[in-house]
Formats: C-alpha cells, sequence, structure tokens
C-alpha cells in the first residue's frame, strides 16, 4: 500500500544546490494521494475535541477545506496582509532574508474556541507560531498544529515548543 510519502515529488538542488525541495503537488494530482493525505490528517484528530480548522494560505487551505467539510467544522482562512475584506488582526513574522505578516478576521475567532491550525508543511514554525499568535489574541485556545510534511532539520517543533505538533510525513533533513 502506498504512503503520502509515495506522492512527494523530491527536486534536487532547488531553489540552490544541496537543497532537496518537496513538492506536495504530487499528492494533489493524484486522487489517491490526496485522499489519502486527508484521510491521514484526519486520522490525526480523532477524538480531539475542537472547534474549528485555521488554515494557512494557501495550501493549509487545500488540506484545511476537505477536513472541515468531513468533520462538520467550520473554516478559518489565515491569509497573507492586505487579502481580507473585514477589521482584522495582523501577525508579522520574521522569513530568512526579510519578513511576512499574515490576517484573520477579528471575528473569525471567538474567545474560548478551540482551533486547530493547519498548513502543509512546517519548516522554521515562524508562519505556524504567527498564526497561533493570532488566534491566542483574539481569545482562542490552540489545541493541534497540523501538517502534511514537516522538515525536522530545520527544526520547526523547537520555535512551536508548548504546542501539540503533528505531521504525517516527516523529512529527517532541510
Amino acid at each position: 500500500m502506498k504512503t503520502v510519502a509515495d506522492y512527494v515529488i523530491t527536486i534536487p538542488d532547488f531553489p540552490e544546490p544541496g537543497i532537496l525541495f518537496r513538492d506536495v503537488t504530487g499528492v494533489l494530482q493524484s486522487a489517491e494521494g490526496l485522499r489519502l493525505a486527508i484521510d491521514e490528517l484526519q486520522k490525526r484528530l480523532e477524538g480531539l475535541d475542537f472547534d474549528v480548522i485555521a488554515g494557512a494560505e494557501s495550501r493549509g487551505f487545500i488540506f484545511g477545506m476537505p477536513l472541515a467539510y468531513n468533520l462538520g467544522k467550520p473554516f478559518v482562512p489565515i491569509r497573507k496582509a492586505g487579502k481580507l475584506p473585514r477589521a482584522v488582526v495582523r501577525k508579522e513574522y520574521a522569513l530568512e532574508y526579510g519578513s511576512a505578516a499574515i490576517e484573520i478576521h477579528k471575528e473569525d475567532i471567538r474567545p474560548g474556541q478551540r482551533v486547530v491550525l493547519l498548513d502543509d508543511l512546517i519548516a522554521t514554525g515562524g508562519t505556524m507560531k504567527a498564526a497561533a499568535e493570532l488566534v491566542e489574541e483574539l481569545g482562542g485556545q490552540v489545541v493541534k498544529m497540523l501538517f502534511l510534511l514537516e522538515l525536522a532539520g530545520l527544526e520547526g517543533r523547537r520555535t512551536l515548543e508548548g504546542y501539540d505538533v503533528d505531521s504525517v510525513v516527516v523529512y529527517e533533513g532541510k
């Protein structure tokens, strides 16, 4: 039986020499791979008490929406700055070369809500840390951070220490 990792395309030397780029589009391009990915993510939520799934733009939307649908939960988009039309909370975070910002509508997370944060990949953990801070600023509680892929060599779990972090596929390198 195939695993999610069997559908991930590894591209050597991208974006620079020595890097193995893990491309999830191979998962999306296969009906079997996509179904397997959603099923594996959903297994990691079994028995967890939560109210809402929030996904980071854009691949967090791709994997988070089917989970929310399957589980009868609302979905909250976490967007890049400037993309949401109503009042937002915003968090800037550091990138390797510069910074970025993400936003959530102020009314999308209510005080006391138990939130699952989702993205396709955990690398350094910066995006998800910023997402967690947004949820917490609005009074929500992050009960799990869920990823399809993890690049363990970039130590994102260290950045997310104190949170329940789970990944379907873990690659030891960067």
